[in-house]
């Protein structure tokens, strides 16, 4: 018998253990000879990580996934593993020495590294262990890491051969700097944060002699004002010799090496090719015409700065124009040596004043002193308060810099093109759909993939320099030699001799030296579906596993590494590394505000795990994972969907109780009872509906089912009406009875496995009897019965119909409980008058009925229920007190009123709609269709109580 109650933290440790003795999880575990494959890798958490909502979604929908392809028989293997998350797990260490007073150049690389590994192997890995505490069921025996030698012998197979196809190339571009972290990050290692600053118009003088007609317009006051080339005739025209640019960053007009202008503005159109003098440096630099100016926007005139802004790049590329780097890798302002700033220059007492003002000062300190220095020139023109987005550093937290360094880059656009066709052609498919277009403007206007990073932790680049500073790529130091080696030998020039001296004696390191960078993350994580099967090599693994079948994620690494996986995958395996990606939304707070520790509203899902067990957080997740909504979690659908889990164990308690033992001989077609052959039938209607709705990727869809089938179907309608059987005389009925519901209850741990595996697994060994269960639930077959009998299926629904509509009548009538009511039934024809003799005892034993009645019309003041063909009424005179209801209804439809006027006109309200946060207004608008379905209700409660009176 089972205990009066679930224990979720005594029963789920128990049950991990029970999963690993019976190695449930292993690839191929239950899998007959020749089954169907099917694949999935998990995104790889950070080594760093620990569980969140976004991993307890992502890996809750795997994981059923999963464990429903295991119990249909096939070979399945979940691929688990952890990324090595260069930057924030450098981040850690760095911390922990900072924390002691020391810094990682106090111990050189190699030492640093080692530290690295040696937390890494203390608590890294955490999330790991909170994955397990969540159920899920990967085969942890194959458990890969982005640096272990394996994957790291595939990264250094990638890079080489790529670069050898000329892919992977060494290039001086602009890069996204972290000046607090020292190292290149990528897109999505930054924020964009919004914040109030300056814009600043500074007067550029154009050269001596130069000088053209502005146009202006008047206002009111006959006060000149900003013409634009939209505004049609101008009132006049000034003439100038300067234009006035707008910035944001003063600090970076020392790197000027062109103003752009567009083509077709008629202020401008003359003095392209023509020069201004770059005020406080002296350089001369071109008017350029491009399209890039936006005429209407600010003067029109805008300062390109190749070197620190990623526009201003493209434009100079486009008009050859100089780039000048005037910030040190900490962004401080770096001049008096700087080859590329002083180049051209001729060092006048302004230069020479301008370079001892801002030299080796941060470059927001820098911006102060250039604005003050422009005002005393009478080269401010005006400032003017401007709120703008600023780029930031996720980790390190300050503005990130546009920065010109030499960087390792791919040809993504090449790697691209194959990885379009894929979705183009539907060999891989998004759901849900819209994520298409996401993905194909991305890597329709892809740009090249900086991969190199200026960290110690992480794939080091298999790149070495000779003493000429010409690059050998190879796997190892050792090829990488040899190659030099030949370069070297076979080459007369300078360094023949030198080489051949240096060989004489070899010491590691004297001819090479390795480039100091290691591959961004992604790099590595982009060979995850095919290095974590033994690539390079050809395993039967690789050759079983790949490609994969499904990839889950979430939409905000589509780009950075969906895509990636799908180049690297198409690139080396000829192969999409999978067929589908299904995208979850965010897991949002119960409000729909996104959760952040800012706002303090981060729900930890360990904390619920604790709390509630991990069946009734899977089951909220999964039954909330609609395609392309967000989850509002809140804490309390979860306790909801844990009583869940609680209405089934008390139903199979109730069930033993009863006598209700499995017989390995019952089959559904031998059932005679009516009620049986429903329930069967609504089993196998239910697993079809739950079965169709996980392989289209619908979970909401067959957890909905599920609940329906368990809470409704079973637990309240089948389990009450065999009571009377239970405690009847017929022994064949109660026999089949018994067997019966042993075999449903069997299917029904099955079909809710893969959502609620602890419970589940634990009802599947609590109920195996006499009989030994073959194996654990989780290698159980799927159900897939076929049995149905519509003619006993819509006669007890019928009756379920019925009593249903009978209570929610007395409900809304106000009807005391323990009062038995009479039930007319007006047209009934002989099918409905045989179901009400039939079901006569149930009918008046649910529906708390004292007599059921035939008529041929409706009795005044009575409550009506139309079902089929019949009318079914309630005469409401001598049930309730029908003056005190009436107004108790008349004010709650009052009340309702009220709030649906109030809602309709927040809502109505375009302010209100434009500004305030989407999750509130998606929230009021909720609000306002719950008020609205209740008034209908009520209204139509209070017509029939009037009419009873």
């Amino acid at each position: 018998m089972l205990e009066k109650t679930f224990d979720a933290a005594s029963v789920e440790p128990r049950i991990n253990e029970r999963w690993e003795e019976a190695k449930a999880f292993k690839a191929g575990a239950g899998a007959g000879k020749g089954a169907e494959s099917f694949t999935i890798v998990i995104p790889p958490p950070n080594v760093t990580g620990s569980l969140h909502m976004g991993h307890a979604l992502n890996n809750t929908l795997q994981d059923i996934m999963v464990r429903f392809e295991r119990m249909r028989g096939k070979d399945v293997l979940w691929q688990p593993g952890m990324d090595h998350a260069g930057i924030a797990t450098q981040m850690v260490v760095e911390r922990q020495l900072a924390a002691k007073g020391e810094h990682r150049r106090d111990l050189g690389r190699e030492k640093f590294v080692e530290r690295v590994w040696d937390w890494k192997a203390e608590s890294g890995g955490a999330i790991m262990n909170q994955l397990k505490r969540l159920g899920a069921s990967c085969d942890w025996s194959r458990e890969r890491f982005t640096m272990d030698e394996g994957l790291s012998e595939a990264v250094r197979e990638v890079f080489v051969t790529l670069y050898k196809q000329e892919l992977i190339y060494k290039d001086k571009r602009l890069v996204n700097w972290d000046p607090k972290l020292l190292t290149a990050i990528s897109d999505l290692e930054v924020e964009q944060v919004e914040m109030q600053g300056n814009l600043w118009h500074f007067r550029y003088p154009l050269e001596p002699g130069v000088t053209y007609e502005h146009p202006y317009n008047l206002d009111e006051e006959g006060n000149r004002t900003a013409w634009k080339p939209s505004d049609g005739e101008p009132a006049g025209y000034e003439t100038r010799d300067y234009l006035v640019v707008a910035t944001t960053r003063p600090e970076t007009m020392l790197g000027d090496s062109g103003v752009a202008v567009h083509p077709d503005d008629p202020r401008y159109k003359d003095l392209i090719g023509k020069h201004v003098v770059l005020p406080l440096v002296g350089r001369s630099i071109p008017i350029v015409g491009d399209e890039y100016p936006d005429p209407e926007a600010g003067t029109g005139a805008v300062k390109m700065t190749p070197a620190h802004d990623f526009n201003d790049f493209d434009v100079g590329k486009r008009h050859d124009l100089k780039q000048i780097n005037i910030l040190t890798t900490e962004a401080a302002v770096t001049l008096a040596d700087n080859e590329d700033f002083l180049e051209g220059l001729e060092r006048t007492p302004q230069l020479e004043a301008t370079i001892g003002a801002v030299e080796g000062k941060d470059r927001f300190e820098a911006r102060k002193i250039i604005v003050s220095m422009m005002e005393e020139a009478g080269l401010l023109d005006k400032i003017e308060p401007h709120k703008h987005m600023v780029p930031h550093g996720d980790r390190g937290g300050v503005p990130i810099e546009p920065f010109l360094t030499d960087q390792w880059y791919v040809d993504a656009k090449t790697l691209a093109k194959p990885a379009i066709a894929s979705v183009r052609e539907g060999r891989t498919n998004f759901v849900p759909k819209n994520w298409e277009k996401t993905y194909f403007e991305w890597m329709e206007n892809i740009q090249p993939w900086c991969i190199s990073r200026q960290l110690w932790w992480g794939h080091r680049i298999p790149a070495w320099y000779g003493p000429d500073g010409q690059v050998f790529v190879e796997k190892d130091e050792e090829t990488a030699l040899e190659a030099a080696i030949q370069h070297y030998i076979s080459h007369e020039g300078p360094w023949k001799a030198w080489v051949e001296e240096k060989l004489e004696n070899y010491k590691p390191g004297e001819i090479l030296t390795r480039d100091e960078d290691v591959l961004d993350t992604w790099f590595s994580s982009a060979l995850w579906p095919f290095s974590t099967l033994g690539w390079p090599e050809k395993t039967p693994e690789l050759q079983r596993y790949y490609p994969t079948s499904v990839l889950v994620t979430g939409f905000d690494i589509i780009f950075f590494w969906v895509a990636r996986m799908m180049m690297m995958g198409l690139h080396f395996m000829k192969e999409e590394p999978f067929h589908t990606v299904y995208v979850h939304a965010l897991v949002r707070d119960k409000t729909g505000a996104k959760m952040s520790k800012s706002k303090g509203n981060v729900i930890d899902p360990l904390e619920l795990i604790d709390e509630y067990g991990a069946d009734a957080l899977r089951f909220t997740l999964a039954i909330m994972a609609a395609q392309g909504r967000d989850v509002k979690l809140d804490p309390a659908r979860i306790a909801g969907y844990r009583n869940f889990g609680t209405k089934l164990w008390n139903a199979t308690r109730f069930a033993q109780m009863n006598g209700v033992a499995r017989d390995p001989d019952f089959a559904p077609e031998d059932a005679k009872l009516a009620l049986n052959r429903w329930i069967l039938t609504e089993l196998t209607r239910a697993s079809r509906t739950v079965t169709a709705s996980i392989e289209a990727y619908r979970f909401n869809d067959a957890a909905q089912a599920a609940y329906r089938f368990v809470w409704s179907q079973f637990c309240d309608w089948y389990l009450e009406l065999l009571k009377p059987v239970f405690n009847g005389e017929d022994e064949a009925a109660k026999a089949e009875s018994r067997a019966c519901a042993a075999y449903v209850l069997d299917e029904t741990y099955k079909l809710l496995h893969p959502m609620m595996p602890f419970l589940t697994e634990e009802l599947w060994a609590e109920t195996a009897g006499e009989t030994p269960r073959e194996d654990v639930l989780a290698l159980a077959k799927w159900p897939n019965p076929d049995f149905e009998d519509d003619s006993a299926a819509d006669d007890l629904n019928w009756l379920i119909d019925l009593v249903t509509g009978i209570r929610s009548l007395r409900a809304e009538m106000n009807v005391p409980a323990g009062a038995k009511a009479p039930l007319v039934v007006v047209n009934a024809d002989e099918a409905v008058r045989d179901r009400l003799a039939r079901h006569d005892a149930a009918l008046q034993r649910l529906a708390r009925l004292e007599s059921v009645t035939l008529a041929n019309s409706v009795p005044r003041g009575a409550a009506q229920l139309v079902l089929g063909s019949a009318t079914f009424c309630l005469p409401l005179g001598n049930l309730i007190d029908i003056e005190a209801e009436t107004k108790r209804l008349e004010k709650e439809v009052a009340k309702l009123k009220g709030e649906v006027t109030r809602l309709d006109k927040k809502l109505g309200n375009d302010k209100f709609v434009a500004n305030a946060p989407e999750e509130i207004v998606a929230a009021e608008r909720e609000k306002l269709a719950e008020f609205q379905e209740q008034m209908a209700r009520i209204e139509k409660a209070l017509e029939q109580v009037r009419a009873a009176g």
